[in-house]
């Protein structure tokens, strides 16, 4: 054996691609822990960060902005209404649809979510300093961007 076939496996633990789903994976069960804390999916959470951003969106701009079959979405967003955080209104540009905004409930939980996240991302980034978690940040937008990932929606929600 020589020294090239010795360093060949530990090649693949140090790939981008790699390290990034690791890490991702890692991320993206402490939120959903987190998240639990709050009786919500990362899912749900992600609605609700989309409500308060652009109130009133109809289901089904919902639904494809995450991925989801409108069908499930309804059912999706009917456990959200049944909990008093987001209701529906008759569309008064399309009465055939219904849009969706944050209620008061809706509003605090989504106070409680920030915290959440907040602790969840100094966790993430504790070994890092300010300047490097701003570098991180930076490249994996650039990263997201070129492969036409859409800001804000995790992969994830499409099978939620």
């Amino acid at each position: 054996m020589n020294a090239k076939d010795e360093v060949a496996p530990q090649r693949g633990v140090a790939a981008v691609g790699f390290l990034l789903a690791q890490v991702g994976a890692y991320a993206a069960n402490r939120f959903a822990e987190r998240t639990a804390t709050l009786d919500l999916t990362p899912a749900q959470a992600g609605l609700l960060r989309m409500l308060i951003v652009q109130p009133g969106r109809s289901q089904r701009e919902l639904a494809d902005e995450l991925g989801m079959p409108p069908s499930r979405f309804v059912q999706f967003a009917d456990k959200l209404e049944e909990r008093g955080i987001i209701e529906r209104k008759r569309n008064p540009d399309d009465r055939r649809q219904h849009a969706l905004f944050l209620t008061a409930k809706g509003r605090t939980t989504l106070g409680e979510l920030g915290a959440v996240a907040r602790e969840a991302e100094e966790h993430m980034c504790r070994s890092l300093t300010p300047e490097e978690q701003a570098q991180l940040s930076g490249l994996l937008v650039r990263i997201a961007a070129d492969h036409g990932l859409t800001p804000g929606v995790h992969p994830g929600y499409r099978t939620e």
